[in-house]
């Protein structure tokens, strides 16, 4: 608390602690603006169970940030972050693996860049060591802000200091990461390469299954044993992230309709879709590593060895990393929340990343965006604004702040949050128009202190 407590009250800065993507995009953010910033990164004086390299923005679950597609509304979210100057997405740009559609990273690369930039920024600092508490008045000074951006896995002593602000009954849930498996372990004789529905090659790899094997992999799933839950733990999974045993148990055909499923993706042995299949992407650029798409599990390890070794190529797999557990830490945001993203009641404290209430990489460091810019707009005395809804960033503020408080729950960032159309528009027109609408408004929105960087 002493080395939070200090470099807060030097002179007006922006304090931020946590140094996951959120932190670092809120740092460099409020440095753009002319602020001068401290980021306080527990690591590598302590770790969290998921996190095992000393670098800062520290990727442990997928490698992807999912879809570049400029209509969807993540590659709509991203596009808003490039004129937003971000570096996440700059960074990302520089070190993606091929992933068909998507912008996947190599996770160490991206890492390394990230750590060297913001530690050679000259307004910003970075101090090691565990900040275990939060000063009593923190938050009470507008003109001192402080980012709270620790993300999911929140230290114990932190989420009890902020459960003492905001109401410790908001703060846990849990889910779950996917396994990485070395790539020259794959039977190649049975797996193929193909992108749903793309010619060519294709950046997947693709497991199929028959209906037979379908079946005894589903029994299996279902009969193997998972990791339980400690005693006062309560399992609140985010929908888009479910366990795959947990989809499972909604019926034997759900995987076939998710992960599993096959449609687009013919086995160049047979010309036929196969009856499901599990697919596998490039974890890194070398691509000696690849982790399995959309199978999230609690599943025991040893269970996961003897299960998935089932799917037809992995017989012989070797995992360099196996599936696991883990708490997510995020605030009931419409109870809590200002459209600021600042805690109401202590407007000089802010959250950024998915303490906030959304889910996802692209969607934390976009609240990691907005955070730094206005804790920047704070600590320089310049007035807060949002942007539009029609934007994805609005609209994301829009669900953390505007959604029934009883029935929130994390989401990511989909057409779904945005405001209804005035008048009808074919399907296929839909995501270009909110893309114009939306890019439109950011840019609009960028005339105005908030949105405009010192340099």
């Amino acid at each position: 608390m002493d080395k939070l407590h200090d470099a807060r009250q030097a002179e007006p800065v922006v304090s931020i602690i946590g140094g996951g993507l959120a932190g670092c995009e809120a740092a460099w953010q409020a440095a753009a603006f002319g602020c001068r910033v401290i980021l306080h990164e527990m690591k590598p004086e302590r770790y969290s169970p998921a996190h095992h390299s000393s670098s800062l923005a520290e990727l442990v679950c997928s490698n992807s940030l999912r879809s570049d597609a400029p209509d969807s509304a993540v590659g709509l979210l991203k596009d808003e972050m490039r004129a937003l100057g971000s570096l996440v997405i700059r960074v990302a740009e520089r070190h993606r693996v091929p992933a068909g559609k998507a912008l996947a990273v190599d996770r160490e690369l991206f890492a390394a860049f990230i750590t060297e930039t913001i530690n050679q920024h000259p307004r910003i600092t970075v101090v090691h060591h565990e900040v275990g508490e939060l000063p009593s008045d923190c938050g009470l000074d507008p003109a001192n802000p402080l980012i709270l951006a620790t993300g999911p896995l929140t230290t114990d002593a932190l989420t009890n200091a902020l459960g003492a602000i905001t109401g410790q009954e908001y703060l846990a849930f849990y889910d779950a990461i996917a396994p990485i498996i070395a790539t020259d372990s794959l039977d190649r004789t049975i797996i193929y390469q193909a992108s749903r529905y793309d010619d060519g090659p294709g950046d997947y790899l693709n497991c199929p299954f028959d209906r037979e094997q379908y079946q005894a992999f589903i029994e299996a799933l279902g009969q193997a044993t998972s990791v339980p839950l400690k005693p006062f733990e309560e399992p609140k999974y985010f929908e888009g992230c479910l366990p795959i045993e947990v989809m499972l148990a909604r019926g034997p055909e759900t995987l076939r309709f998710g992960p599993m499923k096959p449609v687009g993706l013919p086995d160049p042995r047979t010309g036929r879709d196969p009856f499901a299949v599990v697919q596998l992407r490039k974890e890194n650029v070398a691509g000696d590593q690849v982790n399995m798409v959309g199978f999230q599990t609690k599943l025991t390890y040893s269970e996961q060895k003897r299960v998935f070794a089932m799917i037809p190529g992995l017989e012989r797999a070797e995992f360099t990393r196996l599936g696991s557990i883990h708490r997510n830490t995020f605030v009931c945001a419409p109870k809590v929340l200002t459209p600021f993203l600042q805690i109401k009641g202590r407007p000089g404290l802010l959250l950024a990343g998915q303490i906030t209430g959304v889910e996802g990489y692209v969607e934390s460091t976009a609240m990691g965006i907005l955070a730094g810019r206005n804790a920047a707009c704070l600590a320089l005395g310049l007035p807060l604004s949002t942007p539009s809804p029609e934007t994805a960033h609005g609209a994301l503020l829009g669900h953390l702040t505007q959604s029934e408080a009883k029935h929130f729950q994390p989401s990511n960032v989909n057409f779904g949050l945005f405001p209804a159309f005035a008048s009808k528009l074919p399907k296929r027109q839909r995501g270009q128009y909110r893309a114009q609408k939306a890019l439109a408004a950011l840019a609009q929105w960028q005339t105005s202190p908030t949105g405009r960087p010192l340099d």
